[in-house]
């Protein structure tokens, strides 16, 4: 099965972010043009200033949540907070980002004829009581709860897509993201590996909320860029929901030991109180993936974390050159 769809003009919402970036320069590298449309609220600039200079790449600043228009034949909507502290942070523009963000991708879809693609979440499934979760699970989600906004979003842009395939025919994919780490991602984003990785290289305590007894299965991110570039350019029948993630399972408590090994860290490692609504326990059920995308992870968790981490300590490092703090690196 082919993994890349023909050259085409291309629209990545949220192209400066963690995932977004890395998509823009996959897809340059397939030979498409890409419209890279960021806000920057949660993207960042550098993430993309090595492709400024790439033909057929260009910047659009536009927030997703207002209508736009622009000649598009592939559309990815990857524009939204991610992790807590970015959506909890404004809730409620965060549900929005998920709502009016797919209901303008699909709009300007409809419009163009063009093919689109919602990165959608494992959240969806909320705190799984099915393990490991399968596409027809239908969730445990709180959806008044603080990750509601994240959450709710994400499942009520899945709904319009839907409601949009079965109206109007819109060519329509929906993937499923469990846990993605790499480089790229903010070293204050909060999320479970970044956390680890810039405590543990800085000596600081590593935090865990709660027992630590909590899984997670962690995709790297060139893994997650190739299924969703094969997923892009498989046939019109294969709308999902698609799962995409690594369904390796590993505690909290012993990723972080990892981490600290791999660092030679002098860190402590300490637990704070559990997060509310935080999943017990997170794997992907990946066979339909492996059966329509001819797809499954290939980078080990120990590799990933390795090339991970050097990022990071490059990122760390310069700004104590330039007398910064690490943060001001973002």
């Amino acid at each position: 099965m082919s993994s890349e769809p023909f050259p085409r003009m291309v629209l990545v919402n949220g192209g400066a972010g963690f995932l977004g970036s890395h998509l823009c320069e996959r897809l340059l590298d397939a030979g498409h043009s890409v419209i890279c449309c960021d806000d920057f609220s949660t993207g960042r600039r550098e993430n993309i200033r090595h492709l400024l200079s790439k033909p057929g790449f260009r910047v659009m600043e536009h927030d997703v949540r207002d209508p736009y228009d622009v000649d598009a034949s592939l559309i990815f909507n990857f524009a939204s907070p991610a992790s807590p502290p970015d959506y909890q942070r404004d809730p409620v523009g965060t549900l929005l980002t998920g709502v009016l963000g797919a209901l303008n991708a699909l709009d300007l879809a409809r419009r163009n004829g063009a093919i689109v693609v919602q990165s959608s979440t494992s959240e969806v499934y909320g705190d799984p009581l099915q393990h490991p979760q399968q596409e027809s699970y239908c969730g445990n989600v709180n959806p008044i709860g603080p990750r509601g906004c994240y959450d709710e979003g994400k499942r009520c842009a899945e709904t319009l897509f839907f409601d949009y395939h079965r109206k109007y025919g819109v060519d329509i994919k929906v993937g499923r993201i469990f846990n993605t780490y790499g480089p790229r991602m903010r070293l204050d984003d909060g999320r479970v590996v970044s956390n680890f990785i810039v405590q543990a290289l800085q000596n600081q305590d590593m935090t865990i909320y709660g027992d630590g007894h909590q899984t997670r299965s962690l995709c790297y991110v060139d893994d997650l860029i190739e299924a969703f570039m094969r997923f892009s350019g498989a046939g019109t029948n294969c709308n999902g929901p698609i799962n995409l993630g690594n369904p390796v399972e590993i505690p909290v408590l012993q990723l972080a030991e990892l981490i600290r090994d791999l660092t030679n860290s002098r860190s402590r490692i300490v637990h704070l109180a559990a997060a509310v609504d935080d999943p017990k326990q997170r794997r992907p059920d990946i066979s339909r993936a492996a059966e329509e995308l001819g797809w499954q992870p290939r980078v080990s968790l120990r590799d990933g974390l390795e090339k991970t981490i050097r990022y990071f300590d490059a990122v760390i490092g310069q700004a104590a050159t330039e007398g910064r703090e690490p943060a001001e690196a973002l």
